[in-house]
């Protein structure tokens, strides 16, 4: 059923969240054993980040811990099915929450990737805004620098990524949202569909009539609003689906 949506669908936006890294070895955040099951999140806001050279240190850390496994991850199986649909010319775009960069190194180009929630492998300063590769400033820190600084305006840096409490990216919000409007199916590929703004847009294109199908290990907030559930590892379900459209005529 999902094959045939996909080949009557001319504008397909994919929305993955974390759910979809996880068969790549990176570890989620809301799931039992995930990252927030082993660390508290109220104490890496961004409130308390930049609060003090503290919370700044701490913050490293964290962060750091877990980088040398996001910057040796590979793209999945689900990963390399949404890329071939962007090389048949079926993908509009991928809305993303995570920060991996899984999808541009799958092959799909930056510009059809909307990473709501920034990304890992830059880090910015927040005073003059110059931007740095990740690997750079990781090892900086390795080295002992445990809470880097701009080395143009000695500014507070931080991964581009987004933290609690700090707003969300204003252009790549607009452009998820518009995106989600104009789309005619809206396939949800590894997300719990909890966390707001983001787990908005399916509901924006389920609003504006798109085909929604949701494609999650668990099942998640917005089933009821859905043309298909299908509840499996998007790694396993995406290119059986894939399959099928393939072998289906156009």
């Amino acid at each position: 059923m999902v094959a045939d949506i996909i080949l009557k669908s001319r504008t397909i936006v994919v929305f993955t969240g974390a759910g979809h890294s996880t068969e790549s070895g990176i570890s989620d955040f809301r799931s039992p054993g995930g990252i927030w099951s082993r660390f508290d999140p109220s104490e890496f806001t961004f409130q308390k980040f930049m609060a003090s050279e503290e919370g700044r240190e701490k913050y490293w850390q964290f962060s750091s811990a877990s980088w040398p496994e996001m910057a040796a991850a590979q793209p999945n199986l689900g990963h390399h099915t949404i890329a071939e649909l962007h090389r048949m010319g079926r993908l509009d775009c991928v809305i993303t929450q995570n920060i991996d960069g899984l999808h541009q190194k799958s092959g799909i180009p930056d510009e059809k990737v909307i990473e709501l929630h920034g990304t890992a492998h830059w880090v910015d300063c927040l005073e003059c805004h110059r931007r740095y590769p990740r690997e750079e400033i990781h090892r900086r820190f390795e080295a002992g620098d445990k809470v880097p600084r701009c080395e143009a305006c000695g500014g507070i840096m931080k991964p581009a990524t987004v933290s609690f409490g700090q707003a969300m990216p204003v252009a790549e919000t607009a452009e998820a949202e518009r995106r989600s409007a104009a789309c005619d199916l809206f396939l949800v590929a590894g997300s719990s569909l909890v966390v707001y703004p983001a787990a908005q847009m399916p509901l924006i294109a389920h609003g504006k009539g798109a085909k929604l199908v949701i494609v999650n290990m668990e099942p998640t907030p917005h089933d009821h609003y859905a043309d298909v559930v299908i509840h499996g590892k998007t790694g396993e379900v995406l290119p059986q689906i894939l399959a099928q459209v393939k072998a289906k005529p156009d």
